[in-house]
């Protein structure tokens, strides 16, 4: 299967594992047609569910729970808040490909070459050395020469021809010196010469001592004098002296060990001459220092030495004799073998790459990893030597000979691979006579190659992280020199990197990296995924690949597979990546990337996925974009290419995509796009001469939009990028910026609030509809945000205008009413307002930018909001926070707790400066009143707000970062103190993560999902056919004093393991165990508690559930692990209220969850009912509520998608459908009696979708169905004048109500009274408060009840205490 395909499936499957949203139907390939149809059907059944208006009675709408589109209806499939982005947002500092550390451990440390072989051969030919006595026939060739077959000298002088032969086979380009038969001088001579020619590179130093006696116990080796009369002794240690480092020692002699270990002394007591501080000494010898070495006439005399330097011959000669072939195979066909050694597709070149194959193989899996590098990877000579020394070990041991090596091998000669060794050589040789007869036979290659490629994927399909590696991956690495296996090795190879980063740093460690590099230059079209996935790998691991890629080239590879159409998205999101690290923190691969003309290709691919109505893989657009960012970050030249190529406002139109990742990457390519300036070098830097300021401050004012557009967006990682590129601005307009947050906090009394009361005025000349904006339902301006600018001046009736008349000029100390139009109307005519040193913006942008950076610092992630202060202390502002946490203070941003006016309450007055797109900031300051201005400012915005803004006390202007965090040093180290982005590196994470497998906990994940399905299934049917007996006091299976100071404001029952949530007013959260009567966890919501928790819900309940904290200000936190004591974390926080009417002093807000559409329905004092899609983290629509009241109570349907009610104030309530065009089903007003706001609202139970239960705080319960005209067909009166509680079971036919008078009622859908709960006085003789919250057991009749108290009572029907 190619990888494209391999790909294709995996990402199909992938989707269905994770089973998305229903509605949108999940199949992306032929695997899942079936589960499509399946999808399909159900859908259907559900929509006709939902459009024949029958009033089928609940038991005939459900009659089998079973069937499936009830258990679609009643069981939802999608799962939200699960992706990689969720995992720890608040704790997570995450890190890109790495450049230093583990990573670089596999690059060779310093690549080395033997520059120069010194080969000294004392043979003296006919004259046998005193020790040795030699057995006949003994073995006499010596370099594969007879010496006595010819003339001593000439035998002498052709033997040292021949070793030299040998040697420079292996390194052509070193340079070889013989002596032969030398006297000491000589051999002095020969040292330094060789040192002085190789510099700092390796010499090689060969000795045959098989004319000479053996090497002495001190360690010394035997030479001549001049006439050969003598032996001369040579101390180890003068040859070290002249040789120095760093040297490689080749000893083929008897006793040979003794020079080893006299050189192993040597270099342990330090008395070398060398001074340098790391000895780099390399020793080969034949022998151990106790034995000779063999005679038998089967070996060559040099047998060590023709086993290193012609490996093949040496093999195949000493296995004939030993093969099945060796009747059949005459040996001196050997000397025949056809081919050359380095060209694979000949015999002789096949043998030699299954031999370092097997000896890379064997040393790969034998050797520990530094030494394999030191020994394999760092010198192509000794790597070729040591591999030839493994066979000399396998050959000498059978003649009871062990060649010893410092640094000391462990025993290789039994290993298995010798075994496939021995395969390959006998099917090659039995070949031999055949291809030697006729030279033109074809030449049938081994199947060597195949087999352990089959072997490694085999160990693929079973292998993992915790078994021992594969031991083919040395061998997979020589495969891929050869065309015909190569893409199956890269695929496997592919397949095997993927299982995460040790496989990466195993395969780079093995010597993966020259070989993928140089197959960037191949034009094979097939290769051209699977390379790309394989950098994509590499690229995730180690960054400082980036330097050899670039040096390459290989950057153009990447930018052409990026801008290839016929590529899978998913596989051009890899390139992009790719190109993404080579530029990230690189100036000469940005500068590469931009002559090869990748900004262009990249905003092309962004501007063409906009072109389409088809959904681009969001994937390519998040890696486009950061690519850009990175290709631009800090990089003049490339922002002025990506400016005049229209950048800002092809990256603007991705800030409302569907995934928070995509949006987050367009910031950030927004925010690198911002020159960091300093005021001393912004005008005219290298190259601004091409894009004049006027032109800059243009697209620095479309940049400046944008972002304020997705200030409040849904996603923590959309905002953090916000907030940093709120930083850059601040950090290159932090002069105009804090003159304008100083004027904010300016304690002269005509400042700002006197021309507050001229408001009115003000907007009535500039514009009518400001004014109206401001109070009526919040007006949503069209996509173009950038038109408002574009022409060169800004309307008036735009935001950007409102918030400068709003704030006035911090230009001026009295900004008169006179001079706040005036700065609208002269100073904003071409967009900037003059100013002397560096381009400023206008006064409106600059007072929003600070509005946004306030909102950011109150943000409910405590991430943001670190971020967001660090945002306003570039500018001046600090940020004092308390940490209030007593009952009834109110000690959150944005609940005031007195009508004084501030300038910082001011400063928030208008809800229309972000009306924008719907994006509206959540800042939730009351309107000053028109009175006289106070005169201590400080002690009035203390009370105003918990965290509180100030201006430092700055001594000039110009005194750089006024925070002494910071400090005003130069501006380098001003500027690394600028927050950094995350969201690169945390994008890098995915490519770290298994792409081709799917992960092995999803089987665990969708057992439990199936058996909790069942459990829900059999629950409900019991719910619907079984009849609820009484509930009362005697009910009451447990209760839980939750020791909240200020009762229980919200309660929430688990609904498959016997737990309990409760809430209270300070927003404290208690996980209750009530079978076994224990408290699980206990945590605070957050730092800064106030008007409590106006909901719990739970996310995805069927699975991993999550818990959804709805504050009153509107404030929504998600937790997970939120059972497990200390260990809960915050999985996203957003405001889903943003835009409430002036005036509002809280905004109570209601909200209520989904699981089927996935979307949160959020409203309270507000004109308008947010629905967000939580899975996107977007706000996708802002319904209007269609009446002047607040809304009090919403509820969304289970079953139905889309579909929820609401009730208001005034008592009428409202049902709404997000798939009816004008959103809006009906209206109708049933608390006729007395007008009291609702109360409860929900759904009744069953798959009926128009009949509606209302409570209103007067105590009477409607039963509605919208079908029929009459408005109400049942009325309870429960409790008169103080229902405080209602609620609704989600299958069962059964609705509770609770009163301030401590009594709780049980009432049937037909309105029959099914029990009263009193409740009594404790034992410590306490009066219990009012009923606060009541809940049901999703699938159990159950209900907890909660009061004012802070107790919270749990009771069960007959039925279901036998639980």
């Amino acid at each position: 299967m190619a990888l494209g395909d391999l790909m294709t499936s995996r990402f199909s499957q992938l989707s269905l594992a994770v089973s998305n949203h229903v509605v949108e139907g999940n199949g992306s390939s032929s695997d899942c047609h079936e589960d499509d149809a399946a999808a399909a059907a159900d859908l259907a059944s559900q929509r006709r569910d939902f459009d024949t208006a029958s009033t089928s009675s609940y038991a005939n709408a459900a009659t089998s729970s079973a069937t499936a589109p009830t258990s679609m209806a009643y069981l939802p499939q999608t799962v939200v808040l699960c992706e990689l982005r969720h995992a720890a947002f608040e704790a997570s500092t995450p890190t890109g490909p790495s450049d230093s550390g583990l990573v670089s451990k596999w690059r060779p440390k310093d690549r080395m070459k033997t520059g120069c072989v010194a080969l000294v051969l004392c043979l003296n030919i006919s004259v046998d050395p005193p020790d040795v006595i030699k057995i006949s026939p003994c073995a006499r060739m010596e370099c594969w020469i007879d010496p006595f077959s010819m003339a001593p000298q000439k035998a002498l002088e052709t033997i040292g021809k021949n070793l030299r032969d040998q040697y420079e086979r292996w390194q052509p380009k070193a340079r070889c010196k013989v002596e032969l038969d030398p006297t000491v001088d000589e051999v002095k001579k020969l040292c330094n010469t060789c040192r002085r020619y190789a510099k700092s590179e390796r010499v090689l130093f060969h000795y045959n001592g098989h004319g000479v006696p053996k090497p002495t116990a001190n360690g010394e080796i035997w030479l001549f004098n001049k006439s050969y009369t003598q032996y001369i002794p040579l101390p180890i240690n003068d040859l070290d002296s002249w040789l120095r480092t760093p040297s490689i020692y080749v000893f083929d002699c008897s006793a040979a060990g003794m020079i080893v270990n006299a050189f192993i002394e040597l270099l342990e007591c330090g008395t070398s001459n060398y001074t340098g501080s790391a000895r780099d000494c390399i020793l080969l010898a034949a022998c151990e220092a106790h034995e000779t070495l063999p005679q038998s006439a089967e070996f060559p005399a040099d047998v060590f030495t023709s086993c290193l330097t012609t490996p093949i011959k040496m093999a195949l000669r000493w296995f004939c004799t030993r093969s099945l072939l060796h009747e059949s195979l005459d040996c001196s066909l050997i000397d025949k073998i056809p081919g050359r050694q380095n060209d694979r597709k000949t015999l002789l070149g096949e043998l030699n790459w299954i031999f370092t194959a097997v000896t890379d193989t064997i040393a790969w899996n034998v050797l520990p990893h530094d030494l394999f590098q030191r020994l394999f990877r760092q010198d192509l000579l000794v790597a070729s030597l040591f591999r030839n020394f493994l066979l000399a070990e396998r050959i000498m041991r059978s003649a009871n000979c062990s060649p010893i090596s410092h640094p000391m091998l462990p025993p290789t000669h039994q290993h298995h691979m010798w075994d496939a060794w021995d395969m390959a050589a006998e099917i090659c040789l039995s070949q031999l006579p055949s291809l030697v007869e006729d030279p033109n036979a074809e030449f049938q290659p081994s199947p060597f190659f195949t087999e352990q490629l089959t072997a490694f994927e085999v160990w693929l399909d079973h292998g993992s992280e915790h078994k021992k590696p594969p031991e083919q991956l040395p061998i997979v690495l020589q495969v891929l020199l050869s065309q015909c296996h190569r893409f199956r090795a890269l695929v496997l190879l592919g397949r095997f990197l993927d299982m995460g980063h040790w496989a990466v740093d195993l395969a780079l460690s093995v010597g993966i990296f020259p070989y993928v590099l140089k197959l960037l230059q191949t034009t094979t079209p097939e290769l051209r995924q699977i390379l790309v996935f394989i950098w994509t790998k590499i690229l995730a691991l180690d960054k400082s690949c980036q330097v050899d890629l670039v040096k390459d080239g290989g950057h153009v590879y990447f930018i052409r597979f990026l801008n290839s159409v016929e590529a899978y998205p998913e596989q051009r999101a890899m390139a992009a990546f790719v190109l993404a690290v080579i530029v990230d923190g690189h100036r000469r691969g940005q500068e590469a990337c931009i002559e090869a003309g990748l900004i262009h290709v990249c905003l092309k691919h962004l501007h063409s996925s906009m072109q389409n109505d088809t959904q681009t893989e969001p994937l390519f657009l998040q890696w486009l974009c950061l690519c850009l960012g990175k290709l631009w970050e800090d990089f003049t030249e490339a922002q002025l290419i990506g400016l005049q190529a229209e950048a800002p406002s092809i990256c603007a139109r991705l800030l409302s995509e569907p995934q928070p990742e995509v949006r987050a990457s367009a910031v950030f390519a927004l925010a690198t796009l911002l020159d960091v300036g300093f005021d001393s070098f912004r005008d005219g830097v290298g190259g601004d001469e091409e894009c004049d300021d006027d032109e800059k401050s243009r697209f620095e004012i479309i940049i400046i939009k944008s972002l304020l557009n997705v200030v409040s967006d849904g996603s923590p990682l959309v905002r953090a990028e916000v907030a940093i590129a709120l930083a850059r601005f601040a950090f290159g307009h932090k002069q105009h910026l804090k003159s304008i947050a100083a004027a904010y906090w300016k304690p002269q009394s005509n400042s700002l609030l006197n021309s507050l009361p001229s408001l009115a005025n003000i907007n009535g000349t500039a514009s009518g509809n400001i004014v109206s904006s401001q109070i009526g339902p919040l007006i949503r301006v069209g996509n173009d945000n950038s038109a408002v600018v574009r022409d060169g001046r800004v309307s008036t009736s735009s935001p950007l205008a409102t918030a400068g008349i709003m704030h006035g000029s911090p230009l001026s100390d009295d900004s008169s009413q006179h001079s706040d139009s005036g700065i609208l109307n002269d100073g904003v005519s071409n967009g900037v307002v003059h100013h002397s040193r560096s381009k400023p913006l206008d006064n409106a942008m600059y007072s929003q930018c600070v509005l946004a950076m306030c909102a950011l610092a109150k943000d409910p992630s405590p991430r943001i909001a670190s971020l967001g202060r660090r945002v306003l202390s570039i500018i001046g502002i600090e940020q004092v926070t308390k940490s209030v946490k007593s009952a009834g203070s109110s000690a959150r941003p944005g609940e005031p707790t007195t009508s004084s006016p501030t300038p910082f309450a001011g400063l928030a007055r208008s809800s229309s400066w972000f009306d924008m797109n719907g994006g509206h900031l959540p800042l939730t300051f009351r309107t000053p009143p028109v009175s006289p201005p106070r005169q201590n400012y400080l002690t009035g915005m203390r009370r105003v707000c918990s965290l509180e803004f100030r201006p430092h006390l700055m001594n000039s202007p110009d005194s750089g970062l006024a925070d002494p965090l910071l400090g005003s040093g130069s501006g380098t180290s001003e500027r690394s103190l600028l927050p950094q982005s995350t969201i690169y590196n945390f994008s890098c994470g995915h490519f770290s993560k298994p792409l081709l497998t799917a992960s092995d906990d999803s089987e665990e994940l969708l057992a439990r999902r199936e058996e909790r399905e069942r459990f829900a299934l059999e629950h409900i049917a019991k719910c619907q056919h079984s009849s609820v007996s009484k509930l009362n006091n005697n009910n009451q299976i447990a209760s839980w004093d939750t020791k909240f100071e200020t009762g229980t404001k919200t309660v929430l029952l688990q609904p498959f393991s016997p737990i309990v949530i409760a809430a209270d007013e300070n927003e404290r959260i208690r996980i209750w165990n009530y079978e076994e009567a224990s408290l699980l966890n206990g945590f605070d919501n957050h730092d800064f508690p106030e008007k409590g928790i106006s909901k719990l819900c739970l996310l995805n309940e069927l699975d991993d559930s999550l818990l959804l904290v709805a504050s009153c200000d509107g404030n929504i936190r998600v937790w997970k692990d939120y059972t497990v004591r200390g260990k809960q974390k915050l999985v996203t926080a957003f405001s889903s209220i943003q835009g409430h009417k002036p005036g509002v002093r809280s905004l109570s807000a209601v909200v209520d969850w989904q699981q089927q559409s996935g979307y949160l329905y959020a409203s309270g004092e507000i004109s308008s009912i947010m629905l967000w899609d939580v899975d996107k983290e977007q706000l996708v629509n802002s319904i209007p509520s269609s009446s002047d009241c607040s809304i009090s109570a919403l509820a969304s349907s289970q079953v139905h998608n889309g579909q929820f009610a609401a009730g208001f104030v005034d008592g009428s309530v409202r049902l709404y459908d997000i798939r009816a065009p004008d959103m809006l089903v009906c209206a109708t007003r049933p608390h006729t009696q007395s007008v009291e706001r609702v109360v409860g609202i929900g759904f009744q139970p069953g798959l009926d979708q128009g009949k509606i239960v209302s409570a209103s705080q007067a105590g009477d319960i409607q039963f509605l169905d919208i079908r029929s005209f009459r408005d109400t067909y049942l009325t309870i009166d429960a409790h008169r004048g103080s229902l405080t509680a209602l609620a609704v079971h989600r299958h069962a036919p059964i609705i509770a109500s609770g009163s301030a008078k401590q009594l709780i009622k049980v009432f049937s859908l037909e309105g029959e009274q099914l029990g009263t709960i009193r409740y009594q006085h404790t034992f410590m003789a306490q009066k219990i408060g009012s009923v606060s919250c009541l809940t049901f057991h999703p699938y159990q009749v159950l209900l907890a009840a909660g009061a004012a108290d802070a107790c919270v009572s749990i009771y069960a029907d007959d039925n279901s205490q036998t639980r």
